[in-house]
């Protein structure tokens, strides 16, 4: 049995916070953090700008005074416009990683626009920028003792399988495997888990009902629409081969977390245990794998 079960994260998307706007009813930070706690997860990313304190110090307490790790966060930026400099929004950024002692920046390579509907063509000027601040944005990083790895993501610059391609060998940045937003952009985790583990240095656990995944790939139906009809399942309850992507990550060496994220959309405060009930079965499932490895 590997050490797996030491190394499960929550995020607060699997309660429904998120940073787009109109995205649906939210928690509030003490209800999801204490939820966290109880469920025995060890630690937990920051989630979207303004659910924690936006002060480091109140940061870190926020966290600490409930007995969770921080594991870093999800950090949307503008990579590809050449007369935009990310680096002082991430430098912000990371004043509150490094005062939670947050190990890992999850970078995003945002539109510029709202939501994961639509995003522009990206030229090969716009290219070449992106890779570039990619590499600066890492050694950025490095030098407060974090890790940036860049996340390929539905509805943002980076989303398709020619997309990462051309990030793996133009930068040399690691990536977060996202399993959900990689399936949805067409790519297979399992495969891109076992052509570039060296490369994955975060891990971003999702399982996904391929048939709500195909209709989005096709344009049937928007992201957004998809989310909210409920694409995204519990571990184990949807399409992915979880068991071998993570088996591949621990034979390779892989010490990093396992977030769990079930992107949710919530229309007011549920009257059950919402996604409480849902965390709590994904947490069981990922257990169930680490204990066969």
């Amino acid at each position: 049995m590997s050490d797996v079960a030491t190394r499960i994260a929550g995020a607060p998307i699997s309660w429904g916070v998120c940073e787009v706007p109109g995205w649906g009813w939210q928690y509030d930070p003490d209800t999801v953090l204490a939820q966290m706690r109880d469920l025995g997860l060890a630690a937990t990313e920051f989630g979207p700008e303004g659910f924690l304190p936006d002060d480091p110090a109140e940061k870190a307490k926020a966290l600490a005074d409930l007995g969770l790790r921080a594991v870093g966060g999800f950090v949307p930026v503008v990579l590809h416009d050449p007369s935009h400099d990310p680096s002082a929004e991430v430098a912000r950024a990371l004043k509150g990683f490094v005062a939670a002692g947050a190990g890992t920046l999850v970078l995003a390579a945002a539109t510029g626009r709202d939501g994961y509907d639509e995003r522009p063509a990206l030229d090969d000027a716009g290219w070449t920028t992106l890779l570039a601040n990619l590499d600066l944005l890492a050694g950025l990083a490095a030098k407060q003792g974090v890790t940036a790895t860049l996340h390929p993501h539905v509805g943002t610059m980076i989303e398709k399988a020619a997309e990462v391609d051309r990030v793996l060998a133009g930068s040399t940045i690691g990536l977060t495997l996202d399993t959900g937003h990689l399936l949805i952009g067409g790519i297979d985790p399992v495969a891109l888990a076992l052509k570039h583990t060296s490369r994955i240095v975060h891990t971003h656990l999702k399982d996904v009902d391929a048939a709500w995944a195909a209709k989005v790939q096709s344009g049937e139906v928007s992201y957004t629409d998809a989310v909210r009809a409920g694409m995204y399942r519990p571990l184990g309850g949807g399409d992915i081969d979880l068991a071998t992507i993570v088996s591949a990550l621990e034979k390779s060496g892989y010490d990093g977390w396992y977030v769990l994220e079930q992107d949710t959309m919530l229309t007011g405060r549920p009257d059950d245990d919402g996604p409480l009930a849902d965390v709590r079965a994904s947490i069981g499932h990922l257990r169930r794998i680490a204990e066969e490895i």
